[in-house]
């Protein structure tokens, strides 16, 4: 075996033990401090620096649910991790919906608005199409405080 050969295949059996240690196809484990809102709320957040939060909504996207970060927060305040979908029905079933986990550490003190929009049912452009779709979009807002 050639060198090249050899540290391709050490390459590949790294990613194959990282990837085989995520679980479940989650790659965040520690969604640490919830916070629940919904369209039209404003919920308090408050958490120290160095703590895991995550900013939560319900969803369920076989009835038109679309969840979006619409902006991230000042990066010196606190750090993005990622989102995860968890299923909120019994394993290996679809639809029923569950929940949408923004995963953010905080870093300084400080405060920050974190807004998620939903969109429901809305064609490409996320513009609500009618009525309806304008009566169950919005925006949970998160006002966060880091003490």
């Amino acid at each position: 075996m050639t060198f090249r050969t050899t540290a391709a295949a050490a390459v590949l059996t790294v990613l194959v033990t990282l990837v085989g240690g995520c679980g479940g196809g989650r790659a965040v484990g520690d969604y640490g401090k919830v916070a629940e809102g919904r369209v039209g709320a404003t919920v308090p957040v408050e958490v120290a620096p160095g703590e895991r939060f995550s900013l939560a909504v319900a969803e369920n996207a076989s009835v038109g649910d679309s969840w979006k970060l619409e902006e991230l927060p000042d990066v010196a305040l606190l750090s993005y991790i990622g989102d995860e979908y968890e299923h909120g029905g019994e394993p290996g079933t679809t639809g029923g919906g569950g929940t949408r986990y923004y995963v953010f550490n905080a870093k300084r003190p400080g405060t920050a608005s974190v807004t998620i929009s939903n969109c429901w049912r809305c064609p490409v452009g996320r513009v609500p199409a009618d009525e309806q779709s304008r009566r169950y979009s919005g925006e949970a807002t998160f006002r966060i405080t880091v003490r």
